[in-house]
């Protein structure tokens, strides 16, 4: 039994598994309340649940802007958006899995004169087979972790000077295929077998680490962060696989999921409410709080990651 399973196996219980799989027939909440003039940023919203985020905020009178990979895709959701709902909508072209792109997507929101009210951070992806970056990073790890960190640690002055915000990390009960926390030195998948749904629960295992890191630092600027499970909804994830997994998700995934507008509400209530203000560093399963694994919670295998996330951007020329 290696270091992991000795530390972790004696706090797994039975009663975590039983809570998340009560949590999927909930009763959602939900927030009737406008958002007028507020603004939100949104990470991957031209399909999926950031295009019904993006449309639920709009509907609601919040400003929007969006950040997305297709020039054409976004005019087109920009355009619908702003006709139907006649609010101000814009989008940054910006390919997330590329550090300078990154980057560059944070200076702009930080140089923006209005206070960030709702930064979501939605843009994911799921491959099969291993995938590295031009700067020879694996994917996942970049656009579940790497990203959303990034950003949000760009925007720190911004939150340090408006005192205000709320941060939400769109992520996945399969962050429970990490069983066994991150190994440290392989995150980038190099000698283990990459298996797709071990390596995004691992991204997304991640993510709830640095949340913990980014929500302890935020918190004396008056600034939230939160990760939820969508749900299981209908999403463009996974499109690029080969023929047998797209059979797969169509026939089986696909038909047993819900409309992305499930998440969209659920987005709009975390966002929104005033129930949740001084809320932060929390796992929810759609609107309900919901116990982290043990190697979620483990706070010292967060400070270990992060220092070793600063030692490999360091050497990328990106000082966090």
């Amino acid at each position: 039994m290696n270091s992991a399973m000795r530390k972790y196996r004696p706090q797994y219980k039975w009663s975590n598994v039983f809570a998340m799989i009560k949590n999927m027939k909930r009763p959602t909440r939900r927030n009737p309340e406008p958002f007028r003039d507020k603004l939100v940023v949104i990470t991957g919203a031209t399909t999926g649940i950031g295009y019904y985020t993006a449309r639920k905020y709009a509907a609601m009178g919040a400003q929007i802007i969006m950040v997305n990979r297709s020039p054409e895709k976004s005019e087109r959701v920009r355009r619908e958006i702003a006709e139907e709902f006649g609010t101000p909508i814009e989008y940054v072209i910006a390919d997330l899995t590329l550090l300078e792109d990154i980057q560059r997507v944070g200076k702009y929101i930080l140089a923006i004169d209005k206070p960030v009210d709702v930064l979501i951070h939605n843009a994911g992806l799921y491959y099969q087979s291993r995938k590295e970056t031009p700067e020879g990073l694996e994917v996942n790890f970049v656009i579940h972790y790497l990203c959303p960190l990034i950003i949000t640690r760009t925007l720190m002055p911004k939150y340090e000077q408006d005192r205000t915000g709320r941060i939400i990390f769109v992520s996945s009960e399969a962050y429970r295929f990490a069983v066994w926390g991150l190994d440290l030195e392989d995150l980038q998948w190099k000698r283990r077998r990459y298996a797709g749904i071990k390596v995004y629960g691992a991204g997304k295992l991640a993510q709830i680490l640095s949340m913990h890191i980014l929500a302890r630092e935020l918190a004396p600027h008056n600034v939230t962060v939160n990760a939820m499970h969508p749900g299981m909804v209908r999403t463009e994830s996974g499109k690029d696989n080969g023929r047998l997994y797209q059979w797969y998700k169509k026939i089986i995934i696909d038909k047993y999921s819900a409309s992305p507008e499930v998440s969209a509400e659920i987005l709009y209530y975390l966002g929104t409410s005033p129930e949740l203000t001084h809320t932060s560093a929390l796992f929810f399963h759609l609107t309900t709080e919901e116990e982290l694994t043990p190697p979620a919670r483990d706070l010292e295998a967060a400070e270990a990651l992060w220092e070793k996330t600063r030692e490999l951007l360091h050497e990328k020329g990106v000082i966090l």
